[in-house]
C-alpha cells in the first residue's frame, strides 16, 4: 500500500526541505519515520511510489471559458463543505458519501491529474468521539453514585469547537488514509491557519511542499487548524488577497496559490440560485458571470459550517480572477454524489459554473423561455395565419435556394476534407435543387392540413343540463428536436411545429452548421410576418445533448432524428422528458412461396437499394423454404449481387448451403448500408414469429399473391407499419400524405409510425357550466348526470362551427 503521512504545518513550514530530507533518507534505506516532521501511517517502501507528471493541457493564467473545456483540467482542488462530510445529526461523518468522493478523486488522480482536497469534518468527528467519552464517563460515575435508574437523565455539556477539532483531526485523517489505500493512492495531511498565508516565508514553504507532493503523485488533504485558529475577523481581507476565514476562502486561496485549473466546491445545495433555494421563483444558475452579483439574493447558511453561499460566491469570484475555474455543486444528493466530481470534470452541466466569458447570445434556458412565450402566441393565431407562415417558408426555400446551396456546399466541403462522415451520412448532408423543391411541396401539404389542427373538437358531451364538456386538440408545448447530418429536417420539423402551434428548440449536428443557420433564418423570417419569430430557436451554443435532456422543467417532448446510437443515448439521458422515436430500424421483407416473381424482385430491390441508410430500408430478407433453388430465389440473389449488396447468411439459411456467405453475427442488426441478412422460414407464421423476436417494430413487408395469407400477416404483426406487396420505403410521412414527419415512432402510446401533425398535438378538456357544483349531484342534490353524446363542433380561435 502507499505511503500515508501526517504533516504538522507549524513544523513543516518552518523547514521547507523536510520532504527532500524524507526522500533522501528513504533512498538510503534508512527509516524515514525517525524524521521529526513526518509520522508514517503505512509501510510501503518509498522506492515503489510511482513518480510521473502528465504535461499540462494549457498554460495557466486564464480560466476556462466553457464547461466543455473542463476536460482539460490538470490540477484540481476539491473542497468538501461541512454539510458534505458530516452526517445529518452533525455528530460524525457521512461515510458512504465520503467513500464515493474518495473513489472519484482517486480515479481522476490515476488518470494523471493532480488532485488536492480541502476538507471539513474534524469538528464533527471530534464531537462524536468526545460525546462518546463523556457519555461513557458519566454512565460509570452515575452508576457508582446514583444507580442505573438515573442514566437516562444524563445531559451532555456544550462542546467547544477547538477541542472537538483537536480530538477529531487524527481520526479524520486516518479515515482518509484507509479509504485512499483501497485505490493504491498516497495522501498527506497539511494543517494551515490564516497566519501561514500572511507570512511570506511560510507561504512559499507551503507552496513548495504542495508542489513536491503533487510531483510525487500524492494527494494533499488540507484543512484549517481549527484547534488553534482564532475566530474570523469581519472585513479583514487584504487588498486584493482573500483571508482564510473558512474552507471556502482556504480552497480559493490554495487554488490560486497553486495555479490550479479547477476548483470544485461541494456543498448541500445544487449550486447558485438567483434567489434563496426553496422560494417560488428560485432558478438554478447554470453559469455565473462576474458583475451578476446584483441579481442574486442570498439565503441562510447551511446547517453546519461557518461559510454560506455568499462566502462561496466571494471565494469563487476571487479564484476566478486568479485564473482558476470554479464550479459550485451539490455533494450530498444521493443520486449524483457517486459521480458529481467526474461529471463536472467531463464538462457536464452540474451545479453552477463560474465563467469570465459571457456569451454574446442568449443561453439555451433563455432560448427555451423565449420559444415557449412566442409559442403560446403562435398557438392562439388563426389557422389561416399559421398556414400563411408555412407557405411563406415554402416560398423562401425556392426563392433563396442559391444561398441555401452555397451554405450547404461549405458544409459538404468541410465534411469531405475531415473524412469523418460515412458515404451514407454525406448523402444525408447534401442538399440539391430537387430536394428543396420536394421540401417546398411537402410544406404546402402541411399548410393545408394545419387548417383543422389546433382547437379541433374530438368529443362533446352533455354532462347535465347546461353543463357541456368538450375534448379539444392543443399543442404539446416546447419540442426539442435533435438531428444529425440532415439539414432538410429543419424546415420539415419547423413547418410541423408551426402547424401544431408548438414552440421548437432545434439542435443540429455541427457538420451542417452553415446550412442549418440559413434555414433557421428563413424559418424565423417566415414567423415574423405574424410576430412570432422567437417560436423556433436554433441552439448554437456548446450545449451537450445530455445537458439539453435535463431541462425537464422547460421541454415537454424530445424527438431525436439520427442514428440508432443517438436515439438510444437520448433515451438514456432524458430521465424526466418523454422521447418520441425509434432506436433501430430493423425492417423485414418476407417473400412467401406464393409471391409474384416481378413484384418480389422490384420490392426487394427498392426496399434495400433505394436508400440503404434510411431507417425504413430492408435489413433482413425472409424467404420461404420452398423458394430455395427456384428461379425466383436465383433472380433475387443475382439482383442483390448486381446492386453490390453484401449478403450475410442466417443460421438456417447457412445450413442449406455448401459454401455460404459470411454467417450473420446477429439477426438483430441494422446495417444502414448495402448489406442485408437472408434467412429461411418454413411458413408465414414462422416469419411473423421471427420478426417479433428480432425486429424493432418499425416496418415489415409481406410479398404474396395469397390474400388470406397477407391478411393474417397484417393482422398478427404488431409493427408500426405493415405492408402487403409494397416497398418498406413507403414508411414515410411525406409518402403517407402527412406533408412531412418529425420521425417514425415505434412506441405503443401517443403516436406510432410516421409522426406528422397529429402526433404533435395533445388534448385538453373544456367544461362550460352555470354555477354547477358536485354537491348538486349528491343524494341530497337536485341534479342528475345525463352524459349524452353531442354532435362535434369544430372550435378554432375566433370561430366555431358544427360538423
Amino acid at each position: 500500500m502507499y505511503l500515508q503521512k501526517m504533516i504538522s504545518c507549524s513544523q513543516l513550514l518552518a523547514r521547507p526541505n523536510a520532504l527532500q530530507t524524507f526522500r533522501r533518507a528513504a533512498s538510503k534505506g534508512k527509516n524515514p519515520s525517525s524524521s521529526p516532521f513526518l509520522t508514517l501511517h503505512a509501510v510501503r517502501q518509498w522506492s515503489n511510489v510511482p513518480f510521473f507528471t502528465v504535461p499540462l493541457a494549457r498554460a495557466h493564467g486564464k480560466s476556462f471559458a466553457h464547461r466543455g473545456d473542463l476536460r482539460q483540467a490538470k490540477r484540481i482542488v476539491v473542497k468538501l463543505g461541512s454539510a458534505v462530510v458530516t452526517r445529518g445529526d452533525e455528530c460524525g461523518l457521512a461515510l458512504g458519501r465520503l467513500a464515493s468522493i474518495v473513489e472519484q478523486v482517486a480515479m481522476l488522480q490515476n488518470q494523471g491529474r493532480e488532485m488536492m482536497i480541502v476538507t471539513s469534518g474534524a469538528v464533527a468527528f471530534g464531537k462524536q468521539r468526545l460525546r462518546h467519552e463523556i457519555l461513557l464517563s458519566q454512565s460509570v460515575r452515575q452508576a457508582l453514585h446514583s444507580g442505573q435508574n438515573q442514566l437516562k437523565d444524563m445531559s451532555l455539556p456544550v462542546l467547544e469547537a477547538r477541542a472537538c477539532a483537536a480530538a477529531g483531526q487524527s481520526g479524520l485523517m486516518a479515515l482518509y488514509e484507509a479509504m485512499f489505500t483501497q485505490y493504491s493512492t498516497c495522501t498527506a495531511q497539511i494543517l494551515v491557519t490564516n497566519l501561514d498565508f500572511h507570512d511570506d516565508q511560510k507561504r512559499r514553504n507551503l507552496n513548495s511542499t504542495l508542489h513536491e507532493l503533487l510531483r510525487m503523485n500524492i494527494v494533499p488533504i488540507i484543512n484549517t487548524n481549527d484547534a488553534v485558529v482564532p475566530p474570523p475577523e469581519p472585513n479583514s481581507d487584504l487588498q486584493g488577497v482573500i483571508s482564510v476565514k473558512d474552507n471556502d476562502s482556504l480552497a480559493a486561496r490554495l487554488a490560486v496559490e497553486m495555479r490550479a485549473d479547477l476548483l470544485i466546491a461541494l456543498s448541500d445545495v445544487e449550486g447558485l440560485y438567483d434567489s434563496p433555494p426553496g422560494s417560488d421563483d428560485a432558478k438554478l444558475l447554470d453559469t455565473f458571470y462576474p458583475g451578476d452579483q446584483h441579481s442574486i439574493t442570498y439565503g441562510t447558511k447551511s446547517r453546519v459550517g461557518i461559510g454560506g453561499m455568499e462566502a462561496k460566491v466571494k471565494a469563487a469570484l476571487w479564484a476566478l480572477q486568479g485564473g482558476t475555474s470554479v464550479v459550485i455543486a451539490n455533494g450530498t444528493h444521493p443520486k449524483v454524489t457517486g459521480h458529481v466530481i467526474t461529471d463536472i470534470v467531463e464538462g457536464k452541466k452540474i451545479g453552477t459554473f463560474f465563467s469570465e466569458v459571457k456569451p454574446a447570445g442568449p443561453t439555451v434556458e433563455q432560448q427555451t423561455e423565449m420559444a415557449r412565450s412566442a409559442g403560446r402566441t403562435l398557438a392562439s393565431l388563426e389557422p389561416e395565419q399559421r398556414s400563411d407562415i408555412i407557405c411563406t417558408l415554402a416560398d423562401l426555400l425556392t426563392e433563396r435556394k442559391d444561398e441555401i446551396l452555397s451554405a450547404n456546399k461549405k458544409d459538404m466541403e468541410q465534411a469531405v476534407s475531415t473524412g469523418r462522415l460515412s458515404p451514407a451520412m454525406l448523402k444525408r448532408l447534401s442538399l440539391s435543387s430537387s430536394k428543396l423543391n420536394s421540401l417546398s411541396i411537402g410544406l404546402r401539404q402541411i399548410a393545408v392540413s394545419s387548417q383543422d389542427s389546433v382547437g379541433r373538437v374530438l368529443r362533446r358531451t352533455r354532462v347535465a343540463n347546461n353543463l357541456e364538456l368538450e375534448q379539444i386538440t392543443v399543442p404539446i408545448g416546447v419540442l426539442l428536436v435533435i438531428f444529425e447530418s440532415r439539414p432538410d429536417c429543419l424546415p420539415q420539423v419547423s413547418a410541423l411545429a408551426i402547424a401544431s402551434g408548438n414552440a421548437l428548440l432545434l439542435k443540429g449536428g455541427k457538420e451542417a452548421a452553415n446550412t442549418n443557420r440559413i434555414l433557421h433564418e428563413l424559418a424565423q423570417e417566415a414567423l415574423s410576418i405574424h410576430g412570432v419569430k422567437d417560436a423556433i430557436q436554433l441552439v448554437s451554443t456548446r450545449e451537450e445533448v445530455e445537458d439539453l435532456c435535463r431541462l425537464e422543467k422547460m421541454i415537454d417532448l424530445i424527438i431525436p432524428r439520427g442514428s440508432s446510437e443517438l436515439v438510444r443515448d437520448i433515451q438514456r439521458a432524458a430521465k424526466g422528458i418523454p422521447v418520441l422515436g425509434h432506436s433501430e430500424g430493423i425492417c423485414h421483407v418476407y417473400v412467401d412461396h406464393e409471391a409474384s416473381v416481378d413484384k418480389a424482385i422490384k420490392i426487394v430491390r427498392d426496399s434495400k437499394c433505394d436508400y440503404p441508410a434510411a431507417c425504413n430500408a430492408l435489413e433482413t430478407l425472409l424467404v420461404h423454404r420452398d423458394l430455395l433453388r427456384t428461379p425466383l430465389f436465383d433472380q433475387i440473389i443475382d439482383m442483390l449481387r448486381t446492386e453490390h449488396v453484401k449478403v450475410h447468411a442466417g443460421p438456417k439459411f447457412a445450413s442449406y448451403l455448401t459454401f455460404s456467405p459470411s454467417e450473420v453475427k446477429s439477426l438483430r442488426t441494422e446495417y444502414g448500408d448495402l448489406e442485408c441478412c437472408i434467412e429461411v422460414v418454413d411458413s408465414m407464421q414462422e416469419a411473423v414469429d421471427h420478426i417479433h423476436k428480432y425486429g424493432s417494430s418499425h416496418t415489415d413487408v409481406i410479398v404474396t399473391e395469397n390474400e388470406s395469407t397477407a391478411e393474417q400477416f397484417l393482422q398478427q404483426l404488431d409493427s408500426a407499419c405493415v405492408f402487403w406487396n409494397a416497398s418498406s420505403r413507403f414508411a414515410d410521412g411525406y409518402r403517407f400524405g402527412l406533408g412531412a414527419e418529425v420521425g417514425i415512432s415505434t412506441a405503443r402510446i401517443h403516436a406510432r409510425g410516421p409522426v406528422g401533425l397529429e402526433g404533435l398535438l395533445t388534448t385538453k378538456w373544456v367544461l362550460r357550466g352555470e354555477g354547477h357544483t358536485v354537491a348538486d349531484f349528491s343524494e341530497q342534490g337536485s341534479m342528475t348526470y345525463l352524459h349524452e353524446n353531442l354532435p362535434v363542433a369544430q372550435v378554432f380561435p375566433g370561430r366555431r362551427t358544427t360538423s
